[in-house]
């Protein structure tokens, strides 16, 4: 963790909670040391250890900088295997995607979406992992879509993007974008002929970053990475 995150201004960090055992079994403080902290979506905070007991860590904390900023970029994704979303979504928040978008798409598996992952709520924990790795506090909203069509409609975006090594020319790389953007991703059996058409009729530009046919998991973060690093953000 490079920043604990919290949802309001802490007193009391119950001897129980994952980030007490984190601040004193990995990070070893006492009291008096201070720690790096934060508000979901909000400001830093500076934390000093107050006191240590049996019921937990007593702290006071000081307010610094917002560091809920996130970049004018969406990641729409079709639904894919739950192990690799994970890690898609852990890695999406740390890069400082603004916006996921989670669709059912032709092709993948509808199944997906009946996941743990979504039910027991646990996307939204690895959002928050995904956050304190970044050292940022800001924690991106996530939409689902029951299909592609619903997903395309609500996108807004100056620039959309369609990621596929069936139809796409050029290169993400070497596109010029500014402005808002959004990357549409598919799943591991690709988009269908169907969903292809309805992204070109609704403005998205087809578009590969190499020959290489990517896992959806690493075609995710590197594209995101690329696409920030064209739209000179990173």
């Amino acid at each position: 963790m490079n920043i604990i995150l919290f949802e309001n201004i802490p007193s009391l960090i119950p001897i129980g909670d994952e980030r007490a055992k984190h601040i004193l079994s990995v990070l070893r403080m006492k009291k008096g040391d201070r720690f790096r902290a934060g508000l979901i979506n909000g400001r830093e905070l500076i934390c000093t250890i107050e006191d240590i007991t049996d019921d937990g860590i007593f702290v006071s904390s000081a307010e610094g900088d917002d560091l809920s900023h996130l970049f004018p970029l969406t990641l729409m994704l079709a639904e894919v295997r739950p192990i690799s979303m994970r890690r898609i979504l852990r890695e999406a928040v740390s890069l400082g995607v603004g916006h996921i978008m989670l669709l059912i798409s032709d092709l993948g598996e509808k199944s997906y979406r009946d996941a743990g992952l979504y039910k027991s709520g646990e996307y939204k924990k690895i959002l928050i992992d995904g956050a304190m790795q970044s050292g940022f506090t800001g924690i991106p909203p996530v939409s689902f879509f029951s299909s592609l069509d619903d997903a395309v409609k609500a996108v807004a975006s100056d620039s959309r993007i369609l990621l596929d090594n069936v139809i796409g020319r050029e290169r993400l790389s070497k596109m010029r974008l500014s402005g808002s953007v959004t990357i549409a991703i598919g799943p591991e059996r690709g988009w269908s002929e169907r969903e292809r058409n309805v992204m070109l009729k609704n403005g998205f530009i087809p578009a590969l970053m190499g020959n290489r046919i990517l896992r959806t998991e690493t075609a995710a973060v590197t594209a995101t990475a690329m696409a920030l690093s064209v739209m000179d953000l990173i």
